[in-house]
């Protein structure tokens, strides 16, 4: 006979998901592997002759530019010969200032790095995370796309993102030549919102480039690296050619990060028996060795991997703590899909939630999962509500805020009636008065006209061929009477001269202020220090529109 309740539970959501055991010859082990190597530095003459066990005659082209670029050299040897179990105990000690400990985690190898953050148990990273996160206040970061690349749905979709409390946005597109439509729809529809908001398109690195250089988006984050050679050289890359492209952005005032995440090297088959975490170290050392201010980390597309192997999560967390230590910008992921269960979707994502991190979600879903176009996310539209009730119950900010029906809609209304006339003033395909109503008040692409998709891309590279920039949109706006807007356009594109957003952890605030790591470090230090949420946030964080009132009751 079978037993009852163990039928039941085969059919609970989290027994549909996928797990393998540990599998260290292929790279499925999250941390510790017997093939990792140990930490160990040499140098000579300034030169790193030995990194790792390696020695230089042996490095690949990882080895190299890490031990060229990536180590603070002139305490390697001090901090190498410190104990590891010490160093992990000073992360989570109130008494050590986080600008101490840095000048150590910057020195380390990526072994040890690695065997420091070995020790610490999950609580320990997060408590360590609240002190060496390189922002004073946490933000979040979210997806805007759709199945029908439909223009007007991204504009009011990224429009009520920013009311909601979203800092930067990201779109990527279903067809590719669709990109300067989305770069546009999204970089207006955010400063409808809220003037300040950086956006991104996602797309070919090329092609992103021109959008950013066009000044139709403020910054990239689909830099991505890898921890083997392999890897990187079957991506057409090395860690010079991404060095180059980094520079490429921030050359014309283009915030950037890199991308990296445990389990790649597994997916592509060239993990080298080594740990995840380990491969990722070495993806965090190229980051900085690359000079890039920050990285998008957290396993990313790639959660499926570690969420499969014992510990796999604990390995996310310990990745996003390692690019912290090494003094960068963490957007920590909590953006793909990778469970089938509420429960361990939430777990996943309290380990940044709780502590903050610079961008607890890498992309959050704007929009219903069926019209995120990053292959779904770990948190979409419909989880808004939740969201906002789990900072409430535990009084953090983990970056959102509760909005009324009533501003959600007016605002979603203005910035497509923004589109409508932009599109018309650039000689765009136009928007009409439906599409206009149906986005004002759609839930997803399932809610908007059908548009002419030949005539859209016909459109899109006229527009790119006709060298459309972001100066054309402000002259556009004024023209048609959207001024503010305008203004927001431009001040944007003033802040690419400035450069002042290229800066570790940079964000604006609605007045184009910059926040960052420069003029707003994370100074804490126990107890009623570092970032402690205001009483006017903490009332804008409970006032959640479905709790009674006292004087309801009367």
């Amino acid at each position: 006979m079978k037993s009852k309740r163990f039928q039941v539970l085969a059919e609970r959501p989290v027994n549909k998901d996928g797990f393998v055991k540990e599998w260290a010859e292929v790279g499925l082990i999250a941390m510790n592997s017997p093939n990792d190597p140990k930490p160990s530095i040499k140098i000579v003459n300034g030169k790193v002759v030995e990194l790792d066990g390696k020695k230089r005659e042996e490095f690949d082209l990882l080895d190299y530019f890490i031990a060229e670029h990536g180590i603070n050299l002139a305490k390697a040897e001090e901090v190498m010969g410190m104990d590891s179990l010490e160093l992990a105990r000073m992360l989570v000690d109130i008494n050590v200032p986080r600008g101490e400990i840095v000048k150590l985690t910057t020195a380390m190898t990526p072994a040890k790095i690695v065997e420091v953050v070995g020790h610490l148990t999950v609580l320990e990273m997060m408590m360590a995370m609240s002190k060496m996160r390189t922002r004073r206040v946490p933000s979040n970061q979210c997806h805007v796309t759709n199945l029908k690349d439909h223009p007007v749905q991204i504009a009011a979709d990224a429009a009520e993102a920013a009311v909601r409390g979203f800092d930067e946005q990201e779109t990527t597109v279903g067809i590719a030549r669709y990109a300067p439509f989305n770069a546009l729809s999204l970089m207006v529809g955010a400063q409808v919102g809220r003037p300040g908001i950086l956006t991104q398109c996602a797309v070919e690195e090329a092609t992103e480039l021109i959008l950013g250089m066009r000044g139709l988006t403020a910054y990239a984050e689909t830099v991505s690296v890898y921890g083997t050679e392999q890897v990187f050289i079957d991506g057409d890359d090395t860690p010079f050619s991404k060095a180059f492209l980094a520079s490429a952005y921030a050359s014309r005032g283009l915030k950037m990060r890199f991308t990296s995440g445990t389990g790649s090297e597994v997916q592509m088959g060239y993990a080298e028996g080594k740990s995840m975490l380990y491969l990722e170290a070495r993806c965090l050392y190229v980051t900085k060795g690359a000079g890039s201010q920050g990285t998008q980390n957290g396993s990313v597309s790639c959660i499926g991997v570690p969420a499969g192997v014992p510990g796999g999560i604990r390995a996310v967390l310990a990745e996003n703590l390692i690019a912290t230590m090494l003094d960068l910008e963490c957007a920590s992921s909590n953006d793909q899909t990778f469970t089938h269960s509420d429960l361990r979707r939430v777990a996943r994502s309290l380990m940044q939630m709780v502590p903050g991190t610079d961008f607890v979600c890498s992309g959050y879903s704007a929009t219903p999962n069926y019209d995120n176009m990053f292959a779904g996310s770990n948190w979409d539209a419909d989880d808004y509500d939740d969201w906002n009730v789990i900072q409430r119950d535990l009084k953090i900010d983990a970056g959102l805020r509760p909005v009324s029906e009533e501003a959600v809609i007016k605002v979603r209304n203005k910035a497509a009636k923004v589109i409508q006339a932009l599109f018309d003033e650039l000689g765009l395909p136009a928007v009409t008065d439906e599409e206009v109503e149906a986005a004002t008040y759609a839930h997803g692409s399932k809610d908007m006209p059908d548009r002419n998709v030949v005539e859209d891309l016909k459109a899109a590279g006229e527009m790119m061929a006709r060298g459309i920039t972001g100066i054309d949109v402000v002259k556009a706006l004024y023209k048609k009477g959207y001024e503010d807007v305008a203004n927001s356009v431009l001040s944007m594109l003033k802040q690419r001269v400035a450069g002042d957003y290229l800066h570790t952890s940079a964000i604006l605030d609605k007045d184009f202020n910059v926040i960052s790591a420069v003029n707003d470090p994370n100074d804490y230090r126990g107890p009623k220090t570092g970032y402690v949420i205001s009483d006017e946030r903490w009332d804008e964080i409970k006032n959640i529109s479905n709790a009674i009132k006292p004087e309801d009751i009367g």
